[in-house]
């Protein structure tokens, strides 16, 4: 059989331009993580309110997520991008000088739109131009340049905040930190009009010429014809299902998709049910909280986004050659340890000050780090990658809005949720700050068994077959991808 040679320098500029989404992604969510503390300050805001600052971007990341499926299709996936990137300059200018609480979170709603927007849409693009062995790697790429964003943001934020005043901070810092945006969102502005528009959306709109054009780029002729024909005889066996059905079997009553698409969006629930965004978002307040000062707890989170960034390398590098499910396990269990490791020392942290304190802070820090390394290389590039690539084409534009709106829908709950939880003050004096992480240990416990017995190993899998693949898991059928019968250990020997 003869090997494709694909254009990686091609498909990885293309794969690295959508992900500069996933930049603003990371940059957009986590800078309030550095601004919260003299926002509240400035707006004078309550422990309701100031979930609320945070959480308010997950509204619109609903939205924008859930609008995503119906956008893609009709005016395709880079001219959604391109709507994205027009919306967080938009949300950066206006946030940043925003002089009230409502326009603030006016205009933080509007980038949580365009996150959300580009959370579901940058995968959806990379996974459609990738060829299934390259699949994992490209879409890593989206995660890589998430976390990368969150690690520019939280460096940016500690030398804003170095050596300043908390009065500078609370009058001026946070507009700094959060107009800081307008520089990467004006480059994604720019180069997102280079690259070429999605080949399968291309294939579906009956425009094959223009996608024969990218792929051959990507994979040569033969390569480009190939896929031509996978991608059509999906679109066909599609329709004749739907005949077949009396055309009752629209997705919406389609058993089938239901179960694909619960399985996605389990996935998306459990990637933000394990905590990691109370990390991120709140772990200067975490930190900050035990250790009395507020510039060492900033500089501290800088290595919780470090220790992200490291773990996303290690699964990029894994996720092809191990495959989906081994990760997953091993990453899951690792979480666990990770939150209870925080835990404890969150709980003995009661009553500590001075440099006892600030030690107590590093000892919460290992915790979180080794949660942060164990998600990095499982969660975040795992839940992206399944989503993106466990629904057959018919399915995709739909099935990610609606998983990817999970996933934000989860994410404002604990978004909303933890200042409350964090500042009560009968959990505080009881369990000083551990309470969150246990029922975080604990959800990440529940999503280890579901692994087990309901997520099919992807890896591998053409798109255009992934359908008949994922259901076989729900049979009980023996004839799985041969990842899923390896352990971790031999997969990566």
């Amino acid at each position: 059989m003869k090997t494709t040679k694909y254009n990686l320098r091609y498909l990885l500029t293309i794969c690295g331009v959508a992900a500069l989404g996933g930049l603003l992604f990371g940059y957009d969510t986590a800078v309030i993580s550095g601004a919260i503390g003299p926002i509240q300050r400035y707006f004078d805001l309550s422990s309701f309110e100031t979930g609320w600052a945070v959480s308010n971007v997950a509204i619109g990341c609903i939205i924008g997520a859930f609008a995503s499926g119906v956008v893609a299709a009709r005016l395709g996936r880079k001219k959604t991008l391109i709507i994205a990137a027009l919306l967080f300059t938009i949300s950066a200018i206006g946030a940043a000088l925003a002089t009230t609480f409502y326009w603030f979170i006016v205009y933080r709603f509007i980038g949580g739109i365009a996150v959300g927007l580009a959370s579901a849409v940058s995968p959806m693009y990379m996974s459609e131009v990738s060829p299934k062995s390259l699949r994992g790697r490209a879409l890593s790429m989206q995660n890589i340049a998430i976390v990368f964003g969150q690690v520019v943001i939280f460096v940016v934020n500690y030398l804003i905040a170095k050596g300043t005043t908390d009065a500078w901070l609370t009058e001026v810092g946070w507009r700094v930190m959060i107009g800081s945006e307008v520089l990467p969102c004006i480059l994604f502005c720019l180069i997102v009009f280079f690259i070429p528009e999605s080949p399968r959306w291309l294939v579906m709109k009956g425009r094959d010429k223009e996608a024969l054009k990218t792929l051959s780029r990507i994979g040569g002729p033969d390569y480009a014809e190939n896929v031509l024909v996978e991608v059509h005889e999906s679109l066909e066996s599609d329709r004749l299902r739907r005949q077949q059905a009396d055309r009752k079997s629209d997705l919406i009553r389609d058993r089938r998709f239901w179960f694909i698409a619960a399985i996605a969006c389990l996935i998306a629930f459990f990637q933000q049910a394990s905590g990691v965004n109370v990390m991120m978002y709140f772990a200067p307040v975490v930190l900050g909280d035990v250790t009395g000062n507020t510039e060492v707890a900033m500089f501290l989170t800088i290595w919780i986004g470090v220790v992200q960034l490291i773990g996303n390398l290690i699964g990029m590098m894994l996720m092809d050659k191990v495959g989906r499910v081994p990760l997953f396990r091993v990453g899951t269990l690792g979480c666990v340890f990770g939150l209870l490791v925080t835990s404890f020392f969150l709980y003995r942290s009661a009553g500590l000050s001075g440099d006892a304190a600030i030690v107590q802070g590093y000892l919460t820090l290992a915790g979180m780090l080794i949660f942060m390394l164990f998600f990095a290389f499982s969660w975040a590039l795992g839940a992206w990658i399944i989503v993106s690539e466990i629904f057959p084409n018919r399915m995709r534009a739909f099935g990610m809005s609606l998983s990817v709106t999970v996933l934000w829908v989860s994410n404002f709950l604990i978004g909303q949720g933890f200042p409350v939880l964090n500042q009560n003050a009968w959990l505080n004096e009881q369990f000083h700050g551990a309470f969150p992480m246990w029922i975080f240990a604990g959800l990440m416990a529940l999503a280890y068994l579901f692994i087990r017995r309901f997520l099919p190993e992807t890896n591998g899998v053409a798109l255009e077959h992934m359908e008949d693949h994922v259901l076989a898991k729900r049979n009980g059928s023996s004839n799985q991808h041969r990842v899923n019968n390896q352990t971790f250990a031999e997969a990566v020997r």
